[in-house]
């Protein structure tokens, strides 16, 4: 599912209950991250729920950086899957200057979400560019 099909979907939608339960049911189809990826040197700080991300960089020039994650909590599974629609599998350019801010408004998450909820969404945000740094850096 690419980022345009959730930002659409999200607009077709009324009322915040129904952007909720199609939030929460992005993350009930996001693929989980097996048991071993799930360490502390994976987990995303900053998020109340546990959050774990592994990325990797996809050879070539420039690279690309491909990502997983999961969480014990669904509906931060969804906000993953937007993060990942967005980002994974672009370039380490592209993902340092996609402004995720813009798509998080034009959701309206942030009228509905809660100050942590969005905090962990931010810190998985910087996570994300901070393997897209790395990436670059390498290349």
């Amino acid at each position: 599912m690419t980022l345009d099909d959730i930002i659409e979907t999200f607009e077709f939608l009324d009322d915040w209950d129904d952007r909720f339960a199609y939030l929460i049911e992005l993350g009930k189809k996001l693929p989980g991250l097996p048991d071993d990826a799930k360490t502390e040197a994976n987990k995303v700080h900053g998020c109340t729920s546990q959050v774990w991300m592994v990325s990797h960089v996809q050879p070539g020039n420039p690279p690309c950086v491909a990502f997983e994650a999961d969480s014990d909590a669904f509906i931060v599974r969804g906000l993953i899957a937007i993060l990942m629609a967005a980002y994974s599998g672009q370039t380490a350019r592209h993902i340092l200057d996609t402004d995720i801010g813009a798509v998080f408004e034009r959701l309206s998450l942030g009228q509905h979400l809660s100050a942590n909820r969005q905090n962990g969404f931010f810190a998985m945000t910087s996570r994300i560019k901070a393997h897209a740094r790395e990436a670059l850096e390498a290349a």
